[in-house]
Order: C-alpha cells, then structure tokens, then sequence
C-alpha cells in the first residue's frame, strides 16, 4: 500500500503530458462517480505556476530594518539542514532540501505535502 501511494506521489505531470493515451490512467473522482483520464488534465500543462522555496523567516522591526547595511546577516527561524518549505502559488505543497545543480541553487523534494495535511515521504 505505501509503495503505491509512493509511486503514485512521484506521478508527474509531464509523464502525464507525455502518456500516449493507450489504458489512460484513471483519475478516479469518488464523490460524483466520474472516471477521469490523464488527458482530462491537457489543457493544464502550459498553465504557469509560481514556485517558491522559502530557506526561513524572521521578523524585524523597523528600527532594526533600517539599520541593515551590506555585510549584515538576519537569523532565519530554521537550523542548518533542516528542510525548507515549497510553496506552489502560495500553498505549501512539500518540504525538501537545498541542492546544487550546476552553477545555480535547486531543491530536491523529500516531503510531500498532502492536502488533507498528512505527508508522504
């Protein structure tokens, strides 16, 4: 049971887009008894989204704020290696962990926020 859920959570939807069409994966919609496809999702794939990996917070108030110059640092509320949140338009949707990928920073997901609020790691 948890290997399905784990496959069925690394599903993306490029391996959605890319799906041929032949024994459509089913998209099961329980509440009105609809059975809905891969393709049922097309015209979504070109849909931006905005992506944020937030490393911290911290609040300050505005005396401190202005005081801020270069070479200052603000202590963030997380510890080193601790995972940082990702949000998909403002909705936290996984946890993970900072990345270098070439010359640029990524995150490697290694929690899946679901939205009922339990996780799949």
């Amino acid at each position: 049971m948890a290997d399905e859920d784990d496959t069925k959570a690394d599903m993306n939807l490029q391996d959605l887009a890319s799906h041929d069409g032949a024994g459509d994966v089913e998209l099961a919609s329980k509440e009105d008894g609809i059975v809905r496809t891969a393709k049922d999702l097309e015209p979504m794939f070109d849909v931006p989204v905005q992506v944020q990996a937030v490393l911290g917070k911290a609040s300050l108030e505005v005396n401190q704020l202005l005081k801020l110059a270069p070479g200052a640092v603000v202590e963030l509320d997380r510890k080193v290696g601790e995972a940082i949140d990702i949000y998909v338009n403002n909705r936290l949707v996984a946890r993970g962990e900072v990345v270098l990928v070439e010359e640029h920073l990524g995150v490697t997901m290694t929690e899946i926020i679901k939205i009922d609020g339990a996780s799949n790691t």
